[in-house]
């Protein structure tokens, strides 16, 4: 599949036209590739991210030199090099590149060492690689990569393998003598070197170490303020992720990553947009372009609109550009809803205001109120989705209201279907420390199309649909921190008509899907549970945000 698509819901709100060979139909979706109108208001900036078709060694894990592994590393920045003098042709502002972009994964901690250049301390040293290459040794791929934001005249992000020296007095520093990191650089339109982040989260990368203290990291930008960033799998972690927006000046995160997608709720596409409008910033994300491992999906996404990148089909870069919003307006409260009291909303209003007392057995949930839950439902079942153990029931009929809980969350839906389709739908819960490829702690009410007729098929990957609902979903989650993760058919964003808090519980409100339903999820991250396995940790600590 691929898609690169435009998108915004609210019709009260001007649309930045990304068109450059792109054309709109009336529902405000453009196809194509999506470019820069002409004409820049000043109340946006131009962004692009680049996703990348790399260069792999054909043997990571073998020892080279370091003049064969740049060899390698500037056939990738050739490309880069290329992307930025397009992006400046279209009056680009700032680029981001992927994760492991230039070098490539699966090295070892020995494999990988050719391929690291020497990272000094932007807090510390003031330095523009383009202009003083000889200042310290091993520096290639910044130099370049520092060229490239000077020619281009923008600001440029890009992430590399970087060595920091250590003494053996130091009782972390590794037994080979230097620190190895996962790393992020911002480069100003001059070239010189702003900032660097060190990944904190590392998905099994036996390549580099873990800072020993979190990088909090913001940098000023003079055309849109303050920009944040973090890197890949720290998107599920408290630290930096959430710890960041501390910072109440950051209005945007650029985000390189090498994400794997994992429907029916984690894919590329999906967090994204989901963090961006949990916490109403713009998102600037670049991820790497391998389908034959589940890699691609990028996008600039805001609260209200997204520009995204998805194809398993092709084997090629993609280059998105488009105008972002300084100020992003967030999409919760009244800002992206148009009929917020209809009768459907007005009931749902009238059940939490009510909260009617239940009791529940093994099939249903009996509530003292007017509102029949579960009714004619079977028994529910469990079937596994994300490697965890869902509680599901099935979603039958025309219209109803439905439960189903698991510990100590209750997930509801409430839903109007215009015409019916064959295929089954589930509502899913699950409440519980996840242990499969990380370990952290997440509580999940889940709408989904299962992959088949049977129970046993809710929780598969399937990316198209057909089936249209109009529903309230909502759940009593314990968290401030709910990721709303929403796709239709074909891998196609949707956008929430309503999110908030009601009576403790949060929900989610949709109407009129532009295409069949393949996921809605309330996605709650429990942080200060990580650790109840002594898992994967995010280094919790209560006096972060709230998420709107």
């Amino acid at each position: 599949m691929r898609l690169t698509v435009c998108t915004m819901s609210g019709a009260g709100h001007p649309l930045a036209l990304f068109i450059c060979g792109c054309y709109a139909v009336a529902l405000g979706v453009h196809t194509g590739v999506c470019c820069v109108a002409a004409g820049r208001d000043t109340g946006y900036y131009v962004a692009a991210v680049y996703e990348h078709q790399l260069i792999l060694s054909p043997n990571p894990r073998a020892l080279t030199s370091r003049k064969q592994a740049l060899e390698l590393m500037n056939k990738n920045l050739n490309i880069y090099e290329q992307q930025v003098m397009t992006a400046a042709q279209k009056g680009v502002q700032i680029i981001v590149f992927p994760e492991d972009g230039i070098h490539g994964f699966n090295f070892t901690r020995t494999s990988i060492y050719p391929y690291l250049d020497f990272m000094p301390s932007p807090q510390l040293v003031r330095w523009n690689p383009c202009l003083e290459p000889r200042r310290f040794n091993d520096t290639e791929v910044l130099q370049r990569l520092s060229c490239m934001a000077m020619k281009g005249g923008m600001f440029l992000v890009a992430n590399l393998g970087t060595k920091e020296p250590c003494l053996s007095s130091d009782p972390r520093c590794p037994r080979d003598g230097r620190y190895q990191f996962n790393t992020n650089v911002v480069f100003s339109n001059n070239g010189t070197l702003v900032d660097r982040y060190r990944k904190y989260n590392l998905y099994f990368e036996a390549a580099f170490d873990t800072p020993y203290q979190v990088d909090y990291i913001t940098f000023d930008t003079p055309f849109a303020g303050k920009f944040g960033i973090f890197t890949c799998f720290d998107i599920l972690f408290f630290h930096p992720a959430v710890s960041l927006l501390r910072d109440t000046g950051v209005k945007h995160i650029v985000y390189p990553a090498a994400w794997m997608n994992q429907l029916p709720l984690l894919t590329a596409i999906q967090i994204q947009r989901a963090f961006a409008i949990a916490f109403g910033v713009n998102f600037l994300a670049a991820n790497i372009h391998h389908p034959a491992l589940g890699m691609t999906g990028s996008g600039i996404h805001s609260p209200l609109k997204s520009v995204w990148h998805h194809d398993m089909k092709h084997f090629t870069g993609h280059l998105i550009i488009a105008q972002v919003a300084k100020n992003p307006q967030g999409l919760v409260g009244t800002e992206n809803t148009t009929d917020k009291m209809d009768p459907s909303h007005s009931e749902f209003l009238k059940i939490l205001a009510g909260d009617p007392y239940c009791e529940r057995d093994s099939q249903e949930v009996h509530c003292n109120g007017t509102t029949r839950w579960n009714v004619n439902a079977p028994p529910t079942f469990h079937s596994e989705m994300m490697y965890d153990n869902f509680t599901l029931v099935p979603v039958w009929g025309r219209e109803g209201s439905l439960s189903v809980c698991a510990n100590g969350l209750c997930c509801y839906l409430r839903y109007q279907r215009p015409t019916l389709s064959k295929e089954l739908y589930a509502l899913g819960v699950f409440d519980g420390l996840h242990t499969v490829h990380g370990t952290y702690y997440v509580q999940v009410c889940a709408l989904v199309k299962c992959g088949g007729r049977g129970f046993d098929t809710c929780g598969q990957e399937i990316t198209e649909a057909t089936g249209l609902f109009d529903f309230h979903l909502w759940g009593n989650f314990s968290t401030p921190y709910i990721f709303p993760l929403f796709l239709t058919s074909g891998m196609t964003l949707e956008t929430p008509d309503q999110l908030g808090w009601e009576n403790n519980h949060y929900f989610l409100r949709k109407s009129r899907l532009s295409s069949g339903l393949v996921t809605a999820a309330l996605y709650g991250r429990l942080y200060e549970r990580d650790f109840e396995n002594q898992g994967q940790g995010s280094g919790y600590r209560a006096d972060g945000p709230e998420l709107a």
